[in-house]
């Protein structure tokens, strides 16, 4: 049993601690891809953690569980596991754990299905500012002008992703910042930053009071878009994107003193102005590899009783 409580303390700890040093760091600015990376690891080894917690605290409770989990081990290993220990709260641990897992992918189902029901209506909005024309199949067209009076560019993500630009952004951006943007969104789809939206928005919503959850949330938000910006700066460069970006939400106040919905392109502006170096290729693998020792762990510490009975 104390494995168990190993497992629910490490989840608990990644999910404080990590949180915490990723907000003091500087770097993920200069890596949004790297942090990206980072994020999902300790996501990934808090669910993992809990979801081991909770398959030791079910096999502690009921033989059942305890028969499938250590079908092929020796006696050794099962008794290594102290499973008898803590009795009754073993149940209790394993239902509570395993209400929170059902109640994750209930939250993500959901957050699926408002998400393809939104994407539905405005699909069905766009056929009517831009009717198809006969012949033409619908949502066929990766590429679709709508006629507008605000400059705008963005991406609609599905089975075939869709990139909407005004007729007001044809005429606002110049030369290659037309290009640049639809760089930018095409950065999405590649990447299928819709997924991970989907992901941080149904844990964020099923947890509001879990912090880690709250935090990958927002950050998923603002790091889809310094990636796409710097997937767009590469083919375009800096200065090309960050004009592109000001040419494009100019008009909706969002460099004035007072704050916006938008007050993120400023600072991604800036970003790419200021155009900080980037990590080193070996600090870029340290971390990357440090990221992929969080999943690691709990797994590690799950075998560590049956690896050290068998040693």
């Amino acid at each position: 049993m104390w494995v168990s409580l190993a497992l629910l303390a490490l989840g608990v700890s990644v999910a404080v601690v990590a949180p915490r040093l990723l907000a003091l760091a500087d770097w993920p600015e200069r890596e949004p891809i790297v942090a990206l990376w980072v994020w999902q690891c300790v996501v990934a080894a808090v669910l993992l953690s809990f979801a081991l917690s909770m398959t030791f605290s079910a096999a502690a409770a009921w033989q059942e569980v305890r028969g499938r989990v250590f079908a092929t081990a020796p006696a050794g290993v099962v008794e290594a596991y102290a499973l008898a220990a803590l009795g009754p709260w073993s149940a209790t641990l394993a239902v509570l754990l395993a209400c929170g897992g059902l109640w994750t992918g209930a939250m993500l189902t959901r957050e699926v299905r408002d998400s393809r029901a939104r994407r539905r209506r405005q699909r069905a909005e766009l056929l009517v500012r831009v009717p198809q024309l006969p012949g033409e199949e619908a949502g066929a067209a990766p590429l679709v002008l709508l006629e507008g009076d605000r400059p705008g560019a963005w991406w609609l993500p599905g089975t075939r992703p869709q990139l909407i630009i005004t007729t007001a952004a044809l005429r606002r951006l110049k030369g290659r910042q037309l290009d640049a943007v639809l760089a930018h969104e095409q950065g999405h789809a590649r990447a299928r930053h819709d997924w991970l939206l989907y992901c941080a928005a149904a844990l964020a919503s099923g947890f509001p009071r879990v912090p880690v959850f709250a935090a990958f949330r927002e950050e998923m938000h603002r790091l889809v878009e310094l990636a796409a910006d710097d997937s767009a700066s590469k083919r375009f460069g800096r200065l090309t994107i960050a004009l592109a970006l000001v040419g494009l939400n100019e008009d909706r106040g969002v460099f004035g003193p007072c704050p916006t919905p938008h007050t993120e392109v400023p600072r991604r502006v800036t970003r790419l102005l200021t155009a900080e170096p980037r990590l080193t290729p070996g600090h870029r693998l340290r971390l990357t590899a440090a990221a992929a020792l969080m999943p690691a762990a709990p797994l590690l510490l799950a075998l560590a009783p049956g690896l050290t009975a068998l040693g």
